[in-house]
């Protein structure tokens, strides 16, 4: 685009006329300036850029016509001598020929238009290096076409690095700006993150479970008599009913036929039934998980003062529904049992377990409970009978 316009211009007036071309030469660069003001989004990169593609392309316009003369060597190896035998400035000499305008494409800003700021002008950029005088005899000629007020043969400035323009102090004030903003996100970043801990500790998210619980406080579990450690205490594996009667002498403390002697509180049941295989009473516990008692003469615990006794019940659970029961005592002056635990199957089986009992008067009768469902699921058993005797 920009050496059709050169042409262009070249077409309007005498082309082999060396001061012609020079006017058009600053034609182009004048229209080139105005192109470089009229975008304030370039950068100063771009500007040079633009600047040496023009400057390479003059050269190798120029380098037609140098060739064309015959006193010149044609030596043009490259744009950057070609160009430092031009030395082509910015402006026109006063009161030079008008030279033809040069449309270099870009669409000028309307009349009505608000003007800008004028930016910096960009300095023409010239050949930096020295130039060489042709030896003598080899009637070399060196063409120039030197800028009005410009010494022929003197050496050239060195390339003059463009201004920067009106935009670039945008960049720059962007540039200055940047720090600020990024204390400012950090500084937010801090607040927010303050904040949350904040609400965080206020609402009671950084608690333990223990302390977000608001019910009243449970008291820390207490081992009392009453307590038992399973391991101790075998469950299941009953003796056979009769097993223990070869070897004992016993003493009956319970049978179905005096049910006078169980007591069945609250939501507990006791029922004397029979089958096949004879009497018994079935006990069920309720979802309270009281348990049924049954009374302990005191002349049995009379018997059994000062020894070790051995107390056996026998039992079963009600058909098809296996139960784990609790059995404890209490021997008034004699003391207790501690609680027991068995496994009781539809099975009929013996329940045994010993006690040491101190040798005193017990002073009144005692009582053994059972809880026929220590899960409180209510789920019953058969109690045959209850025996006691003392240890071989």
């Amino acid at each position: 685009m920009i050496e059709t316009a050169i042409r262009n211009a070249f077409g309007k007036g005498d082309a082999s006329d060396r001061a012609f071309r020079e006017k058009v030469y600053r034609s182009v660069f004048a229209a080139l300036d105005r192109a470089l003001k009229a975008n304030p989004n370039i950068t100063v990169e771009a500007a040079i850029n633009r600047r040496k593609s023009l400057q390479a392309k003059i050269a190798e316009i120029e380098s037609e016509f140098i060739a064309a003369v015959p006193t010149v060597a044609p030596d043009v190896g490259s744009a950057e001598r070609v160009l430092d035998r031009l030395e082509i400035g910015a402006g026109s000499p006063r009161g030079a020929a008008p030279v033809p305008e040069v449309n270099l494409g870009r669409q000028e800003p309307a009349a009505d238009a608000p003007r800008r700021a004028p930016a910096p002008a960009i300095e023409p950029v010239r050949a930096a290096t020295a130039r060489k005088a042709a030896p003598a005899g080899s009637g070399r000629v060196e063409p120039r076409l030197d800028a009005a007020g410009d010494a022929p043969g003197r050496a050239t400035d060195t390339i003059a690095e463009a201004e920067v323009p009106a935009q670039t102090e945008r960049v720059v004030d962007a540039e200055r700006r940047r720090p600020y903003a990024a204390i400012f996100f950090i500084v937010t970043l801090l607040s927010l993150g303050a904040i949350g801990a904040w609400w965080g500790f206020q609402t009671g998210l950084f608690k333990t479970p223990e302390e977000i619980d608001t019910s009243v406080p449970k008291p820390p579990a207490v081992t009392g008599s009453e307590d038992f450690d399973p391991d101790e205490e075998p469950i299941g594996a009953p003796a056979k009913p009769g097993q223990t009667d070869t070897q004992r002498s016993w003493i009956t403390v319970f049978t179905p036929s005096d049910p006078s002697l169980v007591n069945a509180p609250g939501d507990t049941r006791a029922e004397v039934m029979e089958d096949d295989t004879g009497d018994f009473i079935r006990i069920r516990s309720g979802a309270s998980g009281s348990a049924i008692t049954f009374d302990v003469g005191q002349g049995v615990l009379e018997q059994l003062a000062g020894r070790r006794a051995v107390f056996d019940i026998v039992a079963r659970a009600e058909e098809g529904k296996e139960t784990q029961i609790s059995v404890d005592c209490n021997f008034g002056e004699l003391g207790d049992c501690g609680r027991k635990r068995y496994a009781v199957g539809y099975e009929k089986g013996e329940f045994l377990f010993e006690i040491e009992l101190p040798d005193k008067s017990p002073g009144a009768e005692g009582t053994i409970a059972i809880n026929s469902d220590i899960a409180n699921g209510g789920k019953a058993i058969d109690v045959y009978e209850i025996k006691a005797s003392v240890a071989q």
